[in-house]
């Protein structure tokens, strides 16, 4: 069966628009983005020579707002990808009640090749390019291979060609340039609260072990706050390799490791485990928090956690959910669990337009809100009509994003 991205996320989209019985027209609406950009980028590299670097922007559905969220660079970037994390953005935007349509965008590039002023210039670049733009059209937000510092490059580019401030134009900026508190952490801190809040639903204690499968932004949040908050961490892994240790590794000490030498491989105390064997790891709670289709027909089996949050974007492809199901394992689908980025964004733009800016405690309370109420509210779902909780999630989604599209005359 396939894994393509794209794929994962339709295959989502078509059990959602059955069990909740939306007519045909919408389906076949959502199953196609609203606009494609796809576009190329001429750069004078540090040497003189000229690379063209293939970019993309996806409008996948904009019945509930403005278009928002990420850019991604990386070298093996398509079309299906960029389209699939733009539906899921839409799918994301409408399970949080946040009022707006769901986009992404990117550049096959790999970043090792470039220098930073050349990065910058891509960057910039990028904006210039990109065909719509601004507060009220289409928001770009930070992801792989982007951060607060490419966000702050896009927002002066995009400043310098319209000639006045607007800081709501670009997400995931720092606090310097209008961002918000708290805004790189939220993916993390998001799926910690909806985590704590599944452990009490299910009854696993606080003490539980868990996995992580990535040690990036958002993995490095949550490992940190369920360390915090006593859950026994016993493995992590990044993009070189893994790390094991059954009686609990110092997630503190850890993060002071990878940010020393890069990575989590090797740290004192621990054992050498490949990213595969994470996933199968003897842990209560599994958190792939790294990229998608991990998690498939082929090793699904030799899952062992009872509960898995997905942190990352479609880690876990249809046919591994199936066997998942069939064991009685809950999936913490990504549209909730790693929404706290979305929401946060949703903030920061509301910041931006009023001038208005929030201390981080309010900010961390209305995330806590926001997240855990698209939680409870698919549990509710889930319970109702006897469906997973991804599903449940994509029903009240494409409920909210078809009665948008109503009202609005399109089908």
């Amino acid at each position: 069966m396939s894994s393509n991205p794209f794929e994962t996320a339709l295959n989502s989209l078509r059990k959602a628009c059955e069990i909740a019985g939306v007519e045909p027209i919408v389906e076949r609406f959502l199953s196609k983005p609203k606009r494609v950009f796809e576009f190329t980028i001429p750069l004078r590299m540090d040497n003189g020579e000229i690379r063209i670097f293939d970019a993309y922007r996806v409008h996948f559905n904009d019945a509930l707002g403005p278009i928002k969220d990420g850019t991604r660079l990386v070298p093996n970037l398509d079309l299906d990808t960029v389209k699939a994390l733009g539906l899921w953005m839409t799918i994301k935007h409408a399970v949080a009640g946040i009022p707006a349509g769901g986009g992404k965008g990117g550049i096959r590039v790999d970043l090792n090749e470039l220098s930073d002023w050349e990065y910058e210039r891509l960057i910039r670049a990028f904006i210039r390019k990109l065909p719509l733009k601004g507060a009220w059209v289409d928001i770009p937000g930070a992801d792989i291979g982007t951060s607060g510092k490419t966000q702050a490059w896009m927002l002066d580019e995009y400043e310098e060609i319209n000639g006045f401030h607007c800081p709501a134009a670009i997400n995931d900026k720092p606090a310097e340039v209008g961002g918000t508190a708290g805004s790189k952490e939220a993916t993390g801190t998001g799926a910690f609260y909806v985590t704590l809040e599944a452990i009490t639903n299910l009854g696993i204690a606080r003490g539980a072990s868990a996995a992580i499968q990535g040690f990036g932004t958002a993995g490095s949040v949550i490992a940190t706050l369920l360390y915090n908050e006593g859950f026994k961490v016993i493995a992590v892994s990044d993009i070189q390799g893994g790390i094991a240790r059954s009686d609990g590794i110092n997630v503190k000490e850890l993060k002071k490791y990878a940010e020393l030498t890069g990575s989590v491989v090797n740290f004192p105390g621990t054992i050498p485990m490949t990213n595969q064997e994470l996933l199968e790891a003897e842990c209560d709670i599994l958190v792939p928090a790294a990229v998608q289709s991990v998690i498939t027909g082929e090793n699904a089996s030799n899952v062992k956690a009872g509960l898995i949050v997905e942190v990352a974007n479609g880690p876990v492809t249809p046919e591994g959910e199936d066997i998942l199901e069939r064991k009685g394992v809950t999936i913490i689908p990504d549209v909730i669990a790693n929404c706290g980025s979305a929401i946060a964004c949703s903030f920061e733009r509301i910041q931006g337009l009023t001038d208005d800016y929030w201390e981080l405690d309010k900010v961390l309370q209305k995330l806590d809100e926001r997240i855990i109420k698209a939680y409870r509210q698919a549990v509710s779902t889930s319970n109702e009509k006897n469906v997973s909780l991804r599903t449940a999630a994509w029903v009240n989604a494409v409920n909210r994003v078809a009665g948008a599209m109503k009202m609005r005359g399109w089908v």
